[in-house]
C-alpha cells in the first residue's frame, strides 16, 4: 500500500450541491494554474454533473478562461467518437459544446488503430502536450468509482495494477463492457497536483467504506490513488457516505 496522501471527504445533500461546489473547485484550480491549466476528466455520470454546473462557473475571459485550458481523458473507451460508450463524445455533445476550447487542446484517442497502437498514440500525444515530459502533472484529475472500486479502467486484481513504466495502458479484457479501452496508469493519477474522486447514489456506499476505512492487504484499485505530493478530495453525496464512520466536512443546502 503506498503511503497515505492526505485526504479530505466532502459530503453533499444531493448530486446537484456536489456537481455546483466541484463546479467551483475546477474553477478554482484554472485560476490558480496561472496560465495554461491541465484537466483529466472522466465519464459516466460526471458528464452530466459537470454539464450541468461548469459552464456557469468559469469566467469565459481572464486568466482561467477555458481557451488556457487543456482537456485529456483518464479513460477511455476504443470506440468512434459518435458511439454512445465514447467518452469524449459524450463530453464534446452536452459540456465541450459550451466551452470555448481549442480543439488542438483537446487530448483525444485514435479509435481506428488497435488499442495497443492508440494506448501508446495517447501517450505520444500527452508527452507532446505536457512539452515533453515522461511523466505528465495535470493540475486537476476528476476521476469516478465503480462499485466494485475501480476508477479509469484500472479494475480489481487486474496486472495494470502493477504497471509502473508506462503513463497510458491498453486494456482488452475490460470486466465492464466494452472490453477495449486506454486508461491512464497509477504513476501518472498519484503524480497529479489535485486528484478529486466523486460519487453519488446508495450503490457506492459499501464500497466507499472499504476504500475510505478498510485496511486491505490487496486494496483496491480507487484505494491505490495517493497522490505524492497533491492534494485529495473525495466528493460524495449523503447517500454514498451513509455507511462512513470516518471524519467528514458535511455541506448544507447551497
Amino acid at each position: 500500500m503506498p503511503g497515505l496522501a492526505p485526504r479530505h471527504i466532502s459530503v453533499f445533500p444531493s448530486p446537484q450541491e456536489l456537481g455546483a461546489s466541484l463546479a467551483q473547485l475546477v474553477a478554482q484550480r484554472a485560476a490558480e494554474a496561472g496560465g495554461r491549466f491541465s484537466l483529466g476528466l472522466s465519464g459516466g455520470s460526471l458528464v452530466r454533473i459537470l454539464a450541468q454546473e461548469l459552464p456557469a462557473a468559469v469566467a469565459p475571459a481572464g486568466p482561467a478562461a477555458p481557451a488556457h485550458w487543456l482537456v485529456a481523458f483518464c479513460d477511455e473507451r476504443l470506440v468512434p467518437v459518435g458511439h454512445a460508450d465514447s467518452t469524449f463524445g459524450a463530453y464534446q455533445a452536452h459540456l465541450l459544446s459550451k466551452l470555448s476550447i481549442p480543439e488542438s487542446q483537446v487530448v483525444v484517442i485514435n479509435s481506428s488503430l488497435t488499442v495497443e497502437e492508440a494506448a501508446s498514440d495517447y501517450a505520444e500525444k500527452l508527452k507532446e502536450a505536457f512539452q515533453g515530459e515522461n511523466m505528465p502533472v495535470f493540475d486537476l484529475l476528476i476521476l469516478g468509482i465503480g462499485p466494485d472500486g475501480h476508477t479509469c479502467s484500472l479494475f480489481p486484481d487486474h496486472p495494470l495494477l502493477q504497471e509502473k513504466e508506462k503513463i497510458v495502458a491498453s486494456i482488452s479484457n475490460s470486466p465492464k463492457p466494452p472490453a477495449e479501452r486506454i486508461t491512464l496508469t497509477l504513476p501518472v493519477l498519484n503524480a497529479a497536483r489535485t486528484v478529486v474522486f466523486v460519487a453519488t447514489g446508495e450503490s457506492k456506499a459499501a464500497i466507499l467504506k472499504r476504500i475510505l476505512e478498510g485496511d486491505e492487504e490487496n486494496p483496491l484499485p480507487a484505494a491505490l490513488v495517493q497522490p505524492h505530493t497533491g492534494k485529495l478530495h473525495w466528493f460524495l453525496d449523503e447517500s454514498a457516505a451513509k455507511e462512513l464512520t470516518v471524519p467528514f466536512e458535511k455541506h448544507s443546502i447551497l
